[in-house]
């Protein structure tokens, strides 16, 4: 029997992330569209992105933020490009994104001292084993596999080297603690389920000594530079963007810090996102055919929340049949309305993959997870 309640939203895609709860396109009837990003109007609603984001995320005093074209993606790229080499570099990856910045470090930069600690997907890499003389690059949140690291105490206060943290769909659902990053880095159509196509890049007192101290061998591409007559260029840190942002997308990014600010900022958001995460748990306890993807409980993702099925009759099936098992089962949910864009990432093992950011009603979720028992009974053989 089909269950009787529907999730009221059926957006539970990782990424873009569904808007805010009660979002409609007239919370964009005040962008500045039409207007140059350099004036004064349209400037000032760019540095409310940075000023509302660092109030929200309660980001050190001196810590630069500024916004930069490419989304997380481009973020982190222009770390990479613009502080690498100088010292040797650990590279952490547990799941697609993680090992993505190792291609690009080794295949890309091709720094000859870049160590890898890598584990399977549902697994972290051991974090004792990081060199902290080093710099180090990671995710904090493993969107792929639902495997987040459980907090900053293995990073050191006195380390040597700086900590390039892509934290894309962690800030705002997690507690992050800033001071343990040189570098971090998220999007917009993470979390607060804003658009895409726009990064925001964190940088501490470290970074930016680095970035004014050591110049990398390779070619920048203007895209990436920080830097301006070797002093950082602080314009980008003052809402004077490298390239031209959407004002449309600076707006709808303006209205989502909003929303969070009413609930009662981050503690709020967090607590939304952990309620979901508590929701799906709770209905994987009862289980007989699912179970998370991530195998220690202190590394289970709030937000990127990772399936996998166990039951003996879909693991006898070969992979390519299994992920056909997969794509039946979201395409039944689809067809009904219930949920889109639930499959397991292409890289990862076939599975589920649901998002609880606090932009996910818990309701919804709750509505979500006995329509999941019945897609798999009916495409169960």
């Amino acid at each position: 029997m089909k269950p009787q309640q529907r999730p009221s939203r059926p957006h539970f895609s990782s990424g873009p992330c569904v808007k805010r709860p009660g979002w409609s396109p007239e919370v964009l009837a005040n962008a500045l569209v039409g207007r140059s990003h350099r004036a004064a109007e349209p400037k000032a609603r760019i540095a409310e992105v940075s000023e509302r984001s660092r109030a929200l995320l309660g980001l050190p005093d001196d810590m630069r933020l500024g916004l930069v074209p490419g989304s997380d993606t481009g973020a982190l790229e222009t770390a990479l490009w613009s502080l690498l080499g100088a010292r040797g570099v650990d590279l952490l990856a547990w799941e697609s994104f993680g090992q993505g910045w190792v291609s690009d470090v080794t295949g890309q930069l091709r720094l000859e001292d870049a160590r890898t600690l890598a584990a399977d997907y549902g697994q972290l890499p051991d974090l004792a084993q990081v060199d902290f003389d080093r710099d180090v690059v990671f995710t904090w949140n493993g969107t792929t596999s639902g495997v987040c690291v459980p907090d900053g105490d293995w990073i050191p206060d006195d380390r040597k080297g700086l900590t390039i943290c892509d934290a894309t769909s962690a800030v705002f659902a997690m507690p992050v603690p800033f001071e343990k990053l040189d570098v971090v880095t998220w999007s917009w159509q993470k979390v607060l389920g804003g658009e895409a196509a726009h990064g925001m890049l964190a940088l501490s007192p470290r970074a930016v000594e680095r970035l004014e101290s050591y110049t990398p061998p390779w070619p920048v591409p203007k895209l990436f530079r920080l830097t301006k007559g070797g002093a950082l260029n602080e314009s980008i840190f003052q809402a004077s963007t490298i390239n031209t942002p959407s004002l449309l997308c600076v707006e709808d990014a303006v209205d989502g810090l909003r929303w969070a600010e009413s609930l009662g900022g981050l503690d709020a958001l967090i607590g939304r996102s952990r309620a979901n995460l508590a929701a799906v748990a709770r209905w994987v306890e009862k289980s007989d055919w699912v179970e998370f993807l991530a195998a220690a409980p202190e590394t289970r993702s709030s937000t990127s929340i990772c399936l996998q099925l166990t039951d003996p009759w879909f693991q006898k099936l070969a992979a390519a049949d299994q992920r056909a098992a997969i794509k039946r089962l979201v395409g039944l949910l689809e067809r009904e309305g219930i949920a889109l864009d639930i499959a397991g990432y292409r890289d990862a093992p076939p599975g589920l993959r649901v998002w609880g950011g606090g932009t996910v009603e818990t309701s919804d979720l709750e509505a979500l997870l006995p329509w999941l028992d019945w897609a798999f009974a009916e495409i169960k053989e």
